[in-house]
């Protein structure tokens, strides 16, 4: 295997480590390159003034000049003797002292007395000072030279003081020591950090690499655009990760990444089934005009809780659907029951005319020219089947349904399957309180056409609704019946929201109580086609 792929293996946290060790490094490695050469500079520098420093004090001493002058070059002369002491006071290489041909008076190794001077003494005999680092007999050294001279000014020779370059790098290696030192502590620190990073990294990515992520996005992308669902996901802090956008359509907002759901504008029951225990599983939720499937899923890894996932299948056309079902059921009952009254009517006619009755027979004929419909009062035949269905429904429960001898509707339903939900809704809240309550089971409902609105109202001899739920009782999941898998509370919430959208609205008009139970009244307006308008018809 090739080191580049075994380094493409390496986990994102590993390379994350490793880069950042090596960034590291490197700049300790520079820091401590850079400092070490400009402590050496400095050193230098420093070294050479001492020396320059060191060797004005020598060329200063009073008689030296006139040793210098007045004497020869020996290993025990004064200038030697003079030399040496201020050599060993020091610490200094050397402490040179020549006449003016550069022969040596003193120096470290007394073999070299009385020999010309390595190096140019040029400069110094001319009457300047020289600082300069050179290679001499005893090796490399910053040196100072400055002219040698006498009571009357005149140079005489120079003295040159040399300062061991070993002993500037000695210097310049124990500072780089003690650099190095801190640069380890900073490396040591700046590793914990990067592995601390790295370890935070493999919980954030959990533990994916680069290419993995990448396929992830991609992914993610597609299937959050293709799904049908919305998705609305919230990490363990409460904030939105992820909303596509079927779930904004469905929820009306579109909600933010690190935004609440409450920030966000996400509708109240949305929320409470982010918050729900046990979590929601086909729970149905009314969103404005739309019924909606919810699931919750808990997302994890590793063992550890990532967030919560919403699920929101739109059902609205299945609900449209079922609606539309319901009143082809409710007219095929009314058209079922017609022709069973129909032939009952032909039967006693066909007797009439067996008996010879003729004028009978003609009075009974024009009696059915009048008959609109089989329930009295209604010619729509939604209505009628609608009525005649839940009739059944309520006879099956114990219950008897009883249609209002105010009830009248001349023309037909413009909305059918939309009046059809509102008062089959009504209509069966009303049958199963009445079959719960503990007086004799009965439902009155009044139907009135008043121009293009009609008005509904439906009373039951149930226990009433309890004084807690008067106020949210068409509130989404607020029921009165018992826990199990048709208490999903959903019948009032959308009888509201459809009527609401003809213009008009459901209400309780009477909560019930010791006397009778409750009674609804459902409005919806330009619903009813050829009729007139009834005054002073109940509002």
């Amino acid at each position: 295997m090739s080191r580049s792929s075994h380094a493409r293996r390496w986990a994102l946290s590993t390379q994350g480590v490793a880069l950042l060790v090596a960034l590291l490094l490197a700049v300790v490695l520079l820091l401590l390159g850079g400092a070490a050469e400009l402590l050496h500079r400095d050193l230098q520098q420093e070294y050479e003034q001492r020396a320059l420093a060191i060797a004005r004090s020598v060329a200063q001493q009073p008689g030296l000049a006139t040793d210098v002058t007045a004497s020869r070059p020996t290993s025990d002369g004064p200038v030697q003797r003079a030399a040496e002491a201020v050599r060993r006071a020091t610490g200094a290489l050397y402490v040179v002292v020549t006449d003016v041909h550069g022969v040596r008076y003193s120096h470290t190794n007394p073999a070299n007395i009385g020999k010309v001077v390595s190096t140019s003494p040029d400069a110094a005999l001319a009457g300047r000072e020289v600082v300069v680092v050179q290679r001499g007999t005893l090796g490399i050294s910053a040196r100072g030279k400055v002219p040698l001279r006498d009571a009357r000014g005149r140079v005489v020779g120079e003295v040159s003081v040399g300062i061991s370059m070993n002993a500037v790098n000695a210097r310049t290696w124990d500072l780089v020591l003690v650099l190095s030192l801190i640069g380890v502590g900073a490396l040591a620190v700046g590793v914990i950090g990067a592995v601390t990073l790295g370890r935070r990294l493999r919980r954030t990515t959990l533990g994916l690499q680069p290419e993995e992520m990448a396929d992830l996005l991609r992914e993610h992308a597609a299937v959050l655009g293709g799904v049908r669902d919305g998705i609305l996901a919230v990490d363990t802090r409460g904030l939105v990760t992820v909303a596509n956008p079927e779930a904004a359509r469905l929820l009306g907002v579109d909600p933010e990444r690190g935004q609440t759901p409450q920030e966000a504008g996400v509708p109240a029951s949305v929320r409470t089934l982010l918050e729900q225990e046990p979590a929601p599983a086909g729970t149905a939720v009314v969103l404005g005009e739309r019924v909606v499937v919810a699931h919750r899923l808990a997302v994890e890894r590793d063992g550890r809780s990532l967030g919560t996932v919403l699920t929101l299948r739109d059902r609205s056309d299945l609900d449209e659907a079922a609606r539309e079902l319901e009143a082809t059921r409710a007219l095929t009952d009314a058209l079922r029951a017609q022709a069973h009254e129909h032939r009952n009517r032909l039967h006693a006619l066909g007797g009439m005319l067996h008996l010879g009755r003729l004028d009978r027979a003609k009075d009974y004929l024009e009696e059915l020219q009048y008959a609109a419909t089989w329930v009295p009062g209604v010619d729509d035949s939604y209505l009628a089947g609608l009525l005649a269905a839940k009739a059944a429904v309520a006879s099956e429960a114990g219950v008897r349904l009883e249609i209002s001898p105010s009830t009248y509707v001349a023309g037909t339903l413009t909305s059918p399957l939309d009046v059809v939900t509102v008062l089959a809704n009504l209509l069966d809240n009303a049958i199963r309180a009445a079959a719960a309550g503990d007086r004799p089971p009965r439902v009155e409902v009044t139907l009135l056409s008043d121009g293009a609105d009609l008005l509904v109202h439906v009373a039951d001899s149930g226990d009433g609704v309890p004084p807690a739920l008067a106020e949210s009782v068409f509130g989404h999941g607020v029921t009165t019946r018992a826990g199990g898998a048709d208490a999903h509370g959903l019948g009032l919430s959308l009888a509201r929201h459809t009527a609401r959208r003809h213009g008009g609205d459901v209400r309780l008009l009477d909560a019930g109580g010791p006397d009778g139970g409750a009674v609804f009244e459902a409005r919806m307006a330009g619903v009813v086609a050829g009729t007139i308008r009834v005054e002073g018809a109940a509002p």
